[in-house]
């Protein structure tokens, strides 16, 4: 029989081996399993090479390694914090000048102030004066503008008395000068010769007017005067001007 001692041994070497043996097996096991689920999940498309039949041991992952799906997609991620600035490019090249345009039209555009009223009235009472020739009376106006015109207006008692035919001539001067834009601006009394005896006592005053418009004069004091005088290639007779009544010189500035 054999001692107790060496039946230790024995045992001892049994077990070692048997160990050895299922390592070396479960190694080989896991080696095949690796290259299996590398030809399954991309280098080997071919469904035929990814399906295996269990042998002894295998048997237990059949289930895992059967076929080859996709499992369900994950949860999406959160948008990441937004990067920083990269770093600024460089200047490109400066581009070349265009053709030259077509010459445009000069437009001229005037900004003109709003038009304001300007007059002015200058009246006597009683005026009574009998001369014959000369300025009667005078109203000097501020005249605003040079490109405006100006409208005057005597109003008066005028009479005209003589024996034989004669003519009077109420005109207005500007600044000393008659009116030349377009003319004079005047008013004529004429008397007719008639018999003596009723020609004598002719005295009649009525109450007249000597009115228009005047162009062309510049802006600034502008003086203006009521003359008497005579009529071209008639005698002159006994005028007498604003004779027991209001005798007014009216002045206005409009626009033309």
């Amino acid at each position: 029989m054999v001692s107790l001692p060496v039946r230790l041994v024995l045992f001892i070497v049994f077990i070692i081996s048997f160990c050895g043996t299922e390592k070396l097996k479960q190694r080989g096991l896991r080696q095949r399993d690796a290259e299996y689920v590398e030809r399954c999940t991309g280098r080997d498309t071919d469904k035929q090479n990814c399906t295996r039949h269990p042998t002894d041991a295998q048997s237990t992952r059949v289930n895992v390694y059967s076929e080859c799906l996709q499992g369900p997609a994950g949860t999406p991620g959160r948008e990441g914090n937004p990067g920083a600035n990269g770093i600024p490019g460089t200047p490109g090249i400066p581009g070349r000048d265009g053709l030259k345009g077509e010459k445009g039209e000069c437009m001229r555009e005037i900004f003109e102030e709003p038009w304001r009223s300007n007059y002015k009235q200058c009246a006597w009472n009683s005026l009574n004066y009998g001369i014959d020739l000369g300025k009667i009376a005078e109203c000097t106006f501020t005249k605003l503008r040079s490109d405006s015109a100006l409208r005057v207006l005597f109003s008066g008692s005028l009479r005209l008395k003589c024996k034989t035919a004669c003519c009077q001539r109420w005109y207005f001067t500007f600044n000393g000068a008659e009116c030349t834009g377009p003319l004079p601006i005047e008013s004529i009394i004429y008397l007719d010769q008639g018999s003596p005896e009723f020609n004598s006592t002719i005295n009649i005053h009525r109450t007249s007017a000597v009115e228009g418009l005047c162009e062309g004069i510049h802006a600034g004091l502008v003086d203006v005067a009521i003359w008497v005088g005579t009529c071209a290639d008639y005698p002159r007779g006994d005028a007498s001007t604003g004779w027991n009544s209001v005798s007014r010189v009216i002045i206005e500035e409009l626009p033309k």
